[in-house]
């Protein structure tokens, strides 16, 4: 067998820029990054000679027209790798027959090269044309030749299954923070994935009792702000790590614009270790991983938890981790405000109305602004109880 020669090629980010430039999804405005104007790239790719001879720039024209249409006596890994080559031709035709031949190869040739040591760079660009395939997003997922920033764009798409596999991976979270940053803004990553990045990360979640972790104090907690912002933000720092009341608007503007160049995981140590009213901001943040981190926080007070569950503001994800809690369902507040918040699920609303008092049962059987099967429900057990 002759030995694979490397190859160098010069690719433009634009032939591959979609694993830096994921799909919308809704609730996320954070997740396009700005790839205009990028250099070219250059990729080394292994080619054996019989494959190369297809691949060279130097190639006769002919030749490299034929090859584009994808009809080689190579295997799989090959055969894609050169179309991938081609379709960075610079001859438009080559180019662009390469392209199609390489988004029309059949299931059995892609599955083989989704599985694959093939380059990160093919990879990537197979991702973005597979994207709505989530057989194949599942097998990228799981290839640990996907490169770090090709799973954070696999995981801002709407694939459950591939959302839970990427979850899993605890490595590439820590080690490519985009990665927590798509899972945050997915609306598939629910509950059970959040809790599970969480615990990767460090941060349990909180059971609501005495025996929780001792809540960092606010000098130790600026501190550490502090390192984390830089020494020329001590003030910022002393006022994020405040659990005081802070009544100028203007700073919490100041704060707020502070918050929203944070990355992901800067946010999440605020939420660990910021005072209330970096809470109150954090809890509304667009990404759920962050959001929910505010409730894993030590400091965090049963006044607050109850703020937070009559509020209208927060997704419901964090209703549901609330209504979870036993220690927080404890509290009275927390149960009624669960139950009238229009925003926490039926089925967890529903199973709080069994403790409720006649008048607040009265009050949500006439509200408008709850669902009808919870006023319904409300009335059924006041009717059962003779009350009506």
């Amino acid at each position: 067998m002759n030995n694979p020669r490397l190859w160098a090629v010069g690719v433009h980010a634009e032939s591959f820029r979609h694993a830096f430039i994921p799909v919308s999804i809704p609730e996320s405005e954070n997740q396009l990054l700005a790839t205009e104007n990028l250099p070219a790239q250059k990729v080394t790719l292994r080619l054996s000679p019989q494959a190369e001879k297809y691949a060279r720039r130097d190639a006769p024209l002919e030749a490299r027209k034929m090859a584009a249409r994808g009809a080689l006596p190579l295997e799989a890994v090959e055969l894609a790798t050169v179309l991938f080559v081609l379709a960075n031709d610079a001859d438009a035709e080559v180019k662009d027959t390469a392209r199609a031949s390489l988004e029309g190869l059949p299931d059995h040739v892609v599955t083989v090269v989704l599985r694959s040591q093939a380059h990160p760079a093919l990879l990537s660009l197979l991702a973005q044309i597979h994207k709505e395939n989530e057989v194949y997003c599942e097998a990228l997922a799981l290839n640990p030749a996907t490169d770090d920033r090709t799973v954070a764009f696999l995981a801002t798409l709407p694939h459950s299954r591939v959302v839970d596999i990427i979850s899993q991976n605890q490595e590439r979270m820590m080690r490519h923070e985009e990665i927590v940053e798509s899972l945050g803004a997915n609306p598939l990553t629910g509950r059970a994935v959040i809790e599970r990045i969480l615990s990767f990360l460090g941060i349990d979640e909180r059971d609501g009792s005495a025996e929780d972790d001792e809540a960092i104090g606010e000098d130790e907690a600026e501190a550490a702000l502090l390192a984390m912002l830089g020494d020329d933000m001590s003030e910022i720092a002393r006022l994020l790590a405040s659990e005081g009341d802070l009544d100028d608007e203007r700073i919490g503007g100041s704060l707020y614009a502070v918050m929203q160049q944070m990355n992901v995981m800067q946010k999440i140590k605020l939420a660990r270790l910021g005072g209330k009213e970096a809470r109150a901001m954090l809890i509304k943040d667009r990404n759920r991983i962050v959001s929910a981190s505010v409730l894993a926080s030590p400091k965090l007070t049963e006044t607050e938890v109850i703020g937070f569950a009559q509020s209208r503001a927060i997704g419901e994800e964090l209703l549901r981790i609330i209504s979870a809690n036993r220690e927080w369902t404890k509290t009275y507040q927390v149960k009624h405000a669960l139950a009238c918040n229009p925003k926490t699920p039926v089925p967890q609303a529903v199973k709080f109305l069994n403790y409720l008092q006649d008048k607040d049962l009265r009050m949500l059987m006439k509200s408008k602004d709850v669902a009808s099967n919870i006023s319904s429900h409300a009335r059924r057990i006041l009717t059962k109880k003779g009350k009506l």
